[in-house]
């Protein structure tokens, strides 16, 4: 449980209880992004596995990111030692996952499916429009300064940077995948999915074809 200051509502390290197995410290605030991002990146955390990318084969843009867990060796009763091969698994820590990235959380996520949307030449850019108070919950653009005036510097409300990049808008057809996939178009997207949701079967099928050269002969269980 966290508690607060009863007259400013403040969290301060004196009033604040953390979980006695975590050594780190406390984050009071939420721009310490240096620290979380020298968290994120701790080898210590994921010591036995390696963040490797799968190029696909239709695009070349496409780089699908994974997990590569390295298996000790299984020790028979025997003394047989067998060598067991890296698994790969998912990997959803997103850009930060990967050791040479350096972002900025102020920035947003890279966008990575932009250049493929344009690329498509179906849609363009518009202008929008601009952000009121209502959408960071201010009842006025009055109610926003006063509010603001009020509350310590830490409090006040934080405009976000982020890259101002303009939506866009399609032109002539619908611009979703299944219009895509209805015209016969494999796109970066659907071949992306297809890699990550493959997990290896294609090496895996190679791997029995080298095993059971007559499939029919291979037993049931690792067929299915």
């Amino acid at each position: 449980m966290i508690s607060r200051d009863k007259t400013s509502g403040d969290i301060t390290p004196e009033n604040s209880h953390q979980r006695s197995d975590y050594t780190g410290n406390f984050i009071e605030d939420i721009d310490n992004s240096e620290e979380l991002d020298s968290i994120a990146k701790d080898p210590t955390h994921f010591p036995n596995s390696t963040r490797v990318y799968v190029q696909g084969e239709i695009h070349d843009s496409v780089n699908v990111p994974m997990r590569e867990i390295r298996l000790s060796d299984t020790e028979h009763e025997n003394g047989r030692v067998e060598k067991n091969l890296p698994i790969r698994v998912y990997d959803c820590s997103g850009p930060w996952g990967d050791p040479d990235f350096e972002g900025d959380v102020t920035q947003g996520l890279p966008a990575l499916r932009r250049q493929w949307i344009l690329d498509r030449g179906d849609v363009e850019e518009y202008a929008g429009r601009e952000v009121t108070a209502a959408d960071n919950g201010y009842l006025s653009e009055t109610h926003a300064e006063k509010y603001n005036e009020t509350k310590a510097a830490k409090n006040k409300l934080k405009e976000y940077p982020g890259l101002k990049r303009k939506p866009l808008r399609a032109l002539s057809h619908p611009v979703t995948q299944k219009w895509y996939a209805d015209q016969g178009i494999i796109t970066p997207e659907m071949e992306f999915i297809a890699i990550r949701e493959n997990m290896g079967r294609l090496q895996e099928f190679k791997t029995i074809c080298d095993q059971y050269p007559d499939l029919e002969k291979a037993p049931n269980e690792v067929l299915s």
